[in-house]
């Protein structure tokens, strides 16, 4: 099984004891507006996904780990669009509850993602995706050195209006 240590907290892989809180998690409206996500999952279809992940980053082209602390599941952090010809990937993170975030579990889980990619799959940038009214998410990957590279102007609909999306990357050394 993968496991990353990542200081405060550490990143493994889904495991079956997953599924109840994935569902919980993926089932959330409240997360759909960072996932994109539009209509409920059930518990058969998270479940099937659990048991069906498959950790051969170059076959699926992604993979998503359990950010745990303490033996406790905070969160998750996906690797996606993995290239292995161009050596970049896409990153997306949620820390789930309020009282856990902003105790840098997202810094954590996002700088052993970019040491995993560097030192394991030799990728040269990450790149992320993130709402411009996301504040925090934005503040996080500029802190960690994500450098703005585009903007999607209005592509995000928010209630009577429009959100746009910023694009990130960082070129690992």
């Amino acid at each position: 099984m993968l496991r990353l240590d990542a200081g405060c907290c550490r990143l493994r892989a889904l495991e079956p004891c997953d599924v109840e809180l994935l569902y919980l998690w993926e089932n959330d409206p409240a997360v759909w507006r960072v996932s994109g996500t539009t209509q409920p999952l059930s518990l058969e279809r998270i479940a099937r996904y659990v048991e069906e992940q498959n950790y051969d980053i170059y076959a699926t082209r992604q993979m998503r780990l359990v950010v745990e602390v303490e033996g406790v599941a905070v969160g998750t952090i996906d690797v996606i669009d993995f290239d292995p010809q161009h050596l970049r990937l896409g990153v997306g993170v949620l820390i789930y509850s309020e009282e856990d975030r902003r105790r840098g579990y997202a810094r954590a889980a996002l700088g052993a993602v970019a040491d995993y990619a560097r030192d394991t799959l030799g990728v040269h940038q990450l790149w992320a995706s993130v709402a411009a009214d996301n504040e925090p998410s934005v503040a996080l990957f500029e802190e960690l050195g994500y450098e703005r590279c585009g903007v999607r102007r209005d592509w995000l609909r928010r209630g009577g209006g429009y959100v746009d999306v910023y694009d990130y990357q960082l070129i690992l050394e």
